[in-house]
């Protein structure tokens, strides 16, 4: 049974049809990539898995169960780290834990036994703005694992970051779902980052968005992904996706 199973999803946006017809299937513990122009309605497909959004058509399954239209199953992180700046980095990534009732001290525990692992050991009183970005980053990632530790959507989590920082996260993130091992749908533009992170990769054309591509380069030589590469970047630029 697939973590999330996406069928036949369109939406239509101020008058502009954005996804037609999409369907996708990630099964659990799978790391998937999806790629496509800027624009092309990739923030709009994770709103619609998020519950955020219900499909024109289609429907979404999570854990073969109807979610279509429904919030509260899958955890969601944005570019922007959206962490509350008069709130300790602590208290920020507690926030989930304390929505569900969760009590203050109960919630510290829990937290603390992943600062290590997220990078975040000895920073618990810290405030946002004493961060560097990479850091904020790290906090708005835990925030978004304790919100539901099984699936995570990630909007472009690197985006805004220096090129070298963006680097030393992406090994990072690599390394984290290795040993946590949550089921992930990553949205970038970045065909590197893609071919690093995910198992399988999905290739969007321009708006109204298809797939256009599904490809694997987990555990592929670097050959192999430069291939991979090169065929990504030709769908990409094919008139066909636009």
């Amino acid at each position: 049974m697939a973590a999330i199973k996406v069928t036949g999803v369109s939406k239509t946006l101020e008058g502009l049809k954005t996804l037609d017809n999409i369907s996708l299937a990630v099964e659990c513990r799978e790391f998937r990539a999806i790629l496509g122009p800027s624009g092309c309605g990739k923030s709009t497909l994770l709103n619609i898995i998020a519950g955020l959004l219900k499909p024109d058509q289609g429907r979404i399954e999570l854990g073969g169960v109807d979610w279509t239209g429904r919030t509260g199953r899958v955890s969601y992180m944005q570019q922007k780290d959206l962490l509350l700046p008069w709130k300790n980095i602590l208290d920020n990534v507690c926030i989930p834990l304390l929505l569900r009732g969760v009590s203050r001290k109960e919630a510290h525990g829990t937290a603390r036994t992943y600062l290590p692992d997220f990078g975040l050991d000895g920073f618990e009183a810290y405030y946002p703005r004493q961060l560097s970005g990479g850091m904020r980053q790290r906090a708005a990632l835990l925030r978004t694992y304790l919100f539901t530790s099984d699936i995570m959507l990630l909007d472009e989590p690197f985006a805004t970051l220096d090129a070298i920082t963006r680097g030393k996260m992406q090994v990072w993130l690599k390394e984290l779902c290795a040993k946590y091992k949550p089921t992930v749908i990553l949205v970038t533009h970045d065909i590197e980052e893609a071919l690093l992170l995910a198992d399988t990769i999905y290739v969007l054309s321009s708006r109204p968005a298809r797939v256009l591509l599904q490809a694997e380069p987990a555990g592929v030589t670097a050959a192999i992904n430069n291939q991979l590469k090169q065929e990504i970047l030709a769908v990409l630029e094919a008139p066909s996706t636009r």
